[in-house]
């Protein structure tokens, strides 16, 4: 047991620190409720201005911009401020660098952008994890970002 410890230290890999897919996808379900419900809210706030009336054929495009936006900025805010949604959190998982440090705008926005690009790949991105020897997905790949078990939550 402790030769395979000292593997994981020598090859800079620990294996306890990376969760599995499915313990991801359920942290992203949850997170996905929340976001239904934030996107609901931001939609409500554009109500008095469209004098409570659906989107017309020329704001579609600027509605779904706002939506992608409103997205953006709650996983960013999650992400630099501790590294945890509340999804996160719930499944005792954090979102850091590859040297576990707390995520600067720029690292959220490049996680934000390339994991909508992985999902647009019918998921194929997120199911990397399934095959990859660090179970990271190519976002966290093109990010130099990963997804830990949360140091304050072990025993």
């Amino acid at each position: 047991m402790s030769s395979s410890i000292n593997q994981e230290q020598k090859s800079g890999r620990d294996t306890l620190s990376a969760p599995g897919f499915w313990r991801r996808l359920a942290a992203q379900v949850y997170d996905l409720l929340l976001l239904i419900a934030v996107l609901f809210l931001a939609t409500a706030l554009l109500l008095p201005l469209t004098a409570g009336m659906a989107v017309n054929d020329h704001q579609v495009l600027i509605y779904r911009l706002y939506l992608v936006t409103i997205s953006f900025l709650f996983y960013g805010w999650f992400w630099t401020h501790g590294g945890q949604t509340l999804g996160l959190r719930a499944w005792k998982l954090t979102v850091l660098t590859k040297d576990q440090k707390t995520l600067n705008w720029t690292q959220a926005l490049v996680r934000f952008a390339t994991a909508s690009i992985a999902l647009g790949f019918f998921g194929l991105g997120f199911l990397w994890i399934l095959i990859d020897k660090d179970r990271r997905g190519w976002h966290d790949h093109l990010s130099k970002t990963a997804v830990f078990f949360d140091p304050a939550a072990k025993k």
